[in-house]
């Protein structure tokens, strides 16, 4: 069965439901599947649980879900650039579950890898701990922390073919080949799109066997979320 569909809209048709657990792959604006995540808003579904680094910005990204009430709770590492993330959180409105960065990936990485938990150093001793067991190993505490599994993944690759091989470029290779082996379903955007056996084996990021569904999105909008530039210096006369 082909795994190409024709708008991200057909790929995620019939798959969504309420209360779904959705990752969302991306380091800030940076390899987020924006196309996917448009879709999602159009779907009208709520109540959702979304697993991602962050949750976008304002109006962009996972901000877009945000406005429309859609996200019941997220699982993130940071947060810090959305105030309406903030307005919602501090009223009680969405759940947050935090985690340091990298443990988030660590979870992500387990739950793809069906580790179901794993014992780590950071957090011990702090909030992150409460409610966590913890145990002793070689004379240091560890809490435990559980691997992480979706029903659906949303990535965005720089390059895919079609059996579903991808390649992510520099940033974008962060959270995105990781969740793409950490749910039901992996749904794929990709900027190029090749003929299978285009690609280059020792450069495939991510086997076809873990993609299900491939959207070409050729041109996507990238926005920069913080733009610095240094200060310009002034000539001597």
């Amino acid at each position: 069965m082909g795994k190409i569909v024709s708008s991200a809209t057909e790929a995620l048709a019939g798959v969504l439901a309420d209360g779904m657990t959705i990752m969302s792959g991306g380091f800030g604006l940076c390899g987020i599947p924006m196309s996917l995540i448009q879709a999602i808003r159009l779907s009208g579904v709520k109540s959702l649980t979304v697993v991602s680094n962050n949750a976008g910005v304002d109006g962009y990204g996972l901000g877009v879900l945000l406005e429309t009430r859609q996200i019941r709770k997220m699982i993130s590492s940071y947060v810090g650039e959305n105030k309406l993330f903030a307005e919602q959180f501090l009223s009680g409105e969405l759940e947050l579950e935090f985690n340091p960065q990298g443990t988030l990936a660590e979870r992500i990485r387990a739950g793809g890898a069906g580790i179901p938990a794993f014992y780590t150093k950071t957090g011990v001793g702090t909030l992150i701990a409460e409610g966590k067991e913890v145990r002793r190993f070689h004379g240091d505490d560890y809490v435990m922390e559980t691997g992480l599994f979706a029903d659906i993944a949303l990535v965005h690759a720089w390059m895919g073919d079609a059996e579903g091989n991808l390649m992510f470029r520099k940033t974008a290779r962060n959270f995105n080949p990781m969740m793409a082996t950490a749910a039901k379903l992996t749904v794929a955007e990709v900027e190029h799109l090749v003929p299978a056996g285009e690609i280059n084996p020792d450069h495939i990021h991510t086997p076809g066997i873990f993609v299900q569904k491939i959207v070409h999105v050729p041109n996507p909008e990238k926005r920069i979320e913080q733009r610095t530039v240094r200060a310009k210096k002034m000539e001597v006369a």
